[in-house]
């Protein structure tokens, strides 16, 4: 339940509020709401969101971005 929870809120995220960012360009492929996503789906609510939210602070303006899939 609390994975439907969270895809459902990403899936919301990247509808309605990513595009209203204006500089919406992401470093890393895949972006990092759909690494949120793929860690949730392979890993479940508590490691996929734990992955998801140390890949959101490694995207910060001193990175080097690149492919960084899910492992």
């Amino acid at each position: 339940m609390m994975r439907r929870i969270l895809l459902k809120s990403i899936k919301f995220y990247r509808i309605y509020l990513s595009p209203l960012k204006r500089n919406a360009c992401c470093k890393f492929i895949p972006t990092c709401s759909q690494y949120a996503i793929d860690a949730i789906e392979k890993y479940g609510a508590l490691k996929g969101s734990f992955m998801a939210v140390k890949r959101i602070l490694r995207c910060n303006p001193f990175s080097k971005g690149g492919y960084d899939p899910v492992k």
